[in-house]
């Protein structure tokens, strides 16, 4: 059970890379990916306020595609 919980969660992580254009705009290159992503983690522990901003990014994104959705 927790391994297909697991699976499920990486999942949807990996869809979120796709979500964000990412995979496009990296060529579908996963070393491109990973350093990027190693630079996101790095400028997070610098500063901890990206980590806010961030996250209003996402919601603010994840509401308005929830709003799309809902007028069709």
């Amino acid at each position: 059970m927790a391994r297909r919980e697991r699976t499920r969660h990486l999942i949807e992580l990996g869809g979120l890379v796709q979500k964000a254009g990412l995979v496009e705009l990296a060529d579908d290159d996963r070393a491109t990916l990973y350093g990027a992503m190693l630079e996101l983690a790095a400028q997070a522990r610098e500063d901890r306020d990206r980590l806010v901003l961030w996250k209003r990014r996402g919601k603010r994104a994840f509401d308005a595609e929830a709003e799309g959705e809902e007028n069709g």
